[in-house]
């Protein structure tokens, strides 16, 4: 039988209603020091130009933590930091050459996926740990798309190359850590719970 989760899962769907604009600005704050610590983590990889990070996990887990506006405006956050020239982006990479480089379609598809994992959190499709795991995916699969396109064209890899190259390594890493983030989303519902005021 399919266990069900609290249907209250991710909260009011305007995540910026219930809180103050101090609480907002801390937990966006937070959550974008949270994106750049989790780029910091990356593994390079001999075939790819794009390394093997736990950002993919941290969007998923602040996304339902904090709802789809605030995690979305905390990715924003996070690309204007690294465009202002702090390290923040993997292998301390940080200023325009970042968002022209081999990552930078992933990077431009940070607050999307971000505000599809926040979506999940705060309906419906969060109380079922199956629906979860589908929002969740479908999360991942906007970094790819972003990712993918930005490969393609703008590197010249072509599709099938930049499939190889950009996607195909992560799959497996990347399921493991939706799993883990569906695990997870309870806490993070309480966890957005008491910030929500």
């Amino acid at each position: 039988m399919q266990r069900d989760m609290p249907t209250s899962i991710g909260g009011s769907p305007d995540a910026l209603a219930g809180s103050s604009a101090a609480v907002n600005g801390l937990l966006i704050a937070g959550a974008s020091a949270l994106f750049a610590l989790s780029a910091q983590i990356a593994i390079p990889l001999p075939h790819s130009p794009v390394p093997i990070t736990l950002q993919p996990l941290a969007i998923l887990l602040i996304g339902a933590a904090l709802g789809p506006t605030r995690s979305a405006i905390a990715a924003c956050l996070y690309l204007l930091e690294g465009l202002a020239g702090l390290p923040v982006f993997a292998l301390g990479h940080s200023g325009p050459a970042a968002l022209i480089g081999p990552t930078a379609g992933y990077l431009y598809a940070y607050p999307a996926a971000s505000w599809i994992a926040g979506w999940c959190a705060t309906s419906r499709v969060g109380s079922s740990r199956f629906r979860a795991s589908l929002v969740m995916i479908a999360a991942i699969v906007t970094l790819y798309v972003g990712g993918w396109s930005w490969l393609a064209a703008a590197w010249g890899m072509g599709s099938r190359l930049a499939f190889f190259a950009g996607i195909a390594p992560f799959f497996l890493a990347d399921l493991v850590k939706v799993a883990i983030a569906v695990l997870l989303l309870p806490a993070a519902s309480r966890l957005k719970a008491r910030f929500t005021l």
